[in-house]
């Protein structure tokens, strides 16, 4: 399959999840993809795993500086790229009564003003007529418990894009927006929910999913896919989240 067959994309978050089951997917559709994590052993275990045509960055997407280094980097090895796709994010679920400003800070540095300066300094390098894609979330348009920051977060990078579609026509770069629902991916790990929970969570998950069940990172990767390479496709936002948004 060819339908990325010589384009050049950048997936920020791509050593994990999401990310990486896009990369994977970009790839096996003929794309070189550079992948950006925060821990070198991690990316390192991604890109070996994803295999060739496959390449990674180190960094943190809160570093504004960051993301002038990768422009270098890809200007320096592909001169330009077609794809740039603003997945990186983390989530910590919290009452809003009890987010400190450092938890405040850091959802909106990585989730929001990464996204924004990192397709600053990307942009620049993106071909005509080629494509930005933004991870947002359900939780940006569906109220959720403790999601509040989070949903925030999301939410201003869906109103970036929307905006970034208009200001980029004259370069016909067409800007979309992916909205995960819940996802059977590392980051359920890591949101301090015991092994003993978690059957609860599984079950509780299951009947507020109208499919019964988590999605899959191959298959957000298949509506990236979509996104990336449907050239009619612009200024939407796609929900694959088992239809959680409908009830």
């Amino acid at each position: 399959m060819s339908a990325l067959k010589g384009k050049v994309a950048i997936i920020t978050g791509g050593n994990s999840g999401i990310g990486k089951a896009t990369a994977r997917l970009f790839v096996q559709e003929g794309a070189n993809v550079i992948i950006t994590g925060r821990r070198q052993d991690v990316l390192d275990a991604a890109v070996k795993e994803i295999g060739t045509g496959a390449s990674g960055f180190c960094g943190d997407v809160a570093d504004v500086e960051f993301h002038s280094r990768l422009a270098e980097d890809v200007r320096s090895r592909f001169g330009a790229v077609d794809i740039y796709m603003a997945n990186a994010g983390i989530i910590n679920l919290t009452d809003s009564d009890k987010v400190s400003p450092q938890e405040y800070d850091q959802h909106f540095a990585v989730n929001s003003r990464g996204v924004f300066f990192g397709v600053q300094a990307i942009a620049p390098l993106i071909n005509d007529g080629g494509n930005i894609i933004v991870t947002s979330s359900l939780a940006a348009t569906k109220v959720l418990p403790q999601h509040t920051l989070y949903a925030g977060s999301k939410a201003a990078i869906a109103a970036f894009a929307r905006n970034w579609a208009i200001e980029f026509k004259q370069r016909r770069i067409r800007v979309n927006i992916l909205s995960p629902g819940p996802v059977e991916t590392e980051i359920l790990g890591k949101l301090g929910i015991s092994e003993a929970d978690r059957p609860a969570l599984d079950e509780h998950m299951a009947n507020t999913i109208p499919t019964g069940r988590y999605g899959r990172p191959e298959e957000l990767a298949q509506a990236a896919l979509l996104l990336a390479s449907n050239d009619f496709v612009n200024g939407v936002e796609l929900h694959v989240d088992g239809g959680m948004s409908l009830v």
